[in-house]
């Protein structure tokens, strides 16, 4: 440490300096504090608004519990795929960390494969809905992500499994989505997991799973409202990250002396 050369300005310098960052440090610990205030909200709001605990305005009736299998099919991912084949081609596929990391697929997020015209491939749609089948803990299989999206020959990675709705159900996706991340749906895929050192979430038990479902417009209804906390959740994080990238911008400078306090 004696061998180490440290730049000191005038002590009035270092003081202000030290407290313009400790500023910035202020500014990122109240978004830190915002932001997990309203995770808990969405979560408390999850809980409340897909178990019916707590009904939008306007809406009344009992919901009906259906099974999976009466609201659509499953289908897989890519088959019959080498190495060779993906990180080019004029399709692309969904990969598995895009499934994981929120409730709508991210479509900035997919990587190439390479599709051959004749290949017997099954395509990914708008309105479906994508899982993980498989994961080292129960927490985090049969995690769900839907895509919102028109995306043209797009596919499925192998490790994950899509279900595709009914039509003429009208069941909202987002809606689906939404209550497969919630406590009751994480509870609902816990007690099908199957496994010890590595659970794994079967197809036939998947569509044999009960879902709570209220009248396609309250399900469109409570989409919205989660959805629209996301976008507030979304634009906090944004403004949390732009600030912290800030923060190591000024102390390049600032403790540089590349840029001088006035």
């Amino acid at each position: 440490m004696r061998q180490v050369f440290v730049p000191l300005p005038p002590i009035e310098e270092q003081r202000a300096i030290a407290t313009a960052l400790s500023d910035v440090d202020g500014l990122l610990a109240g978004l830190d504090a915002l932001i997990a205030k309203k995770k808990a909200l969405k979560q408390g709001a999850m809980q409340q608004l897909l178990t019916g605990k707590q009904r939008l305005p306007g809406f009344k009736g009992e919901w009906v519990v259906r099974r999976l299998g009466e609201l659509g099919s499953v289908y897989g991912g890519l088959t019959g795929k080498s190495k060779a084949d993906f990180g080019t081609g004029n399709a692309r596929y969904i990969p598995f960390m895009n499934i994981m990391q929120g409730p709508i697929i991210d479509t900035g997020f997919l990587e190439q494969v390479r599709v051959g015209a004749h290949e017997s491939q099954n395509r990914a749609m708008k309105g479906d809905l994508f899982f993980n089948g498989s994961s080292e803990t129960p927490e985090e299989v049969g995690m769900c992500s839907v895509l919102r999206e028109d995306i043209p020959n797009l596919y499925l990675n192998s490790f994950s499994f899509a279900f595709r709705l009914q039509k003429d159900l009208k069941t909202d996706p987002m809606f689906l989505s939404y209550w497969f991340r919630s406590p009751a749906g994480r509870q609902v895929i816990y007690s099908s997991a199957q496994g010890a050192t590595r659970y794994n979430l079967a197809k036939s038990n998947f569509l044999r799973l009960e879902v709570p479902c209220p009248s396609p417009e309250e399900q469109t209804a409570i989409a919205e409202v989660l959805s629209d906390m996301d976008a507030e959740l979304g634009a906090l994080e944004a403004r949390r990250a732009k600030t912290a990238l800030l923060k190591q911008g000024m102390m390049q400078e600032l403790l540089t002396g590349r840029t001088r306090l006035v």
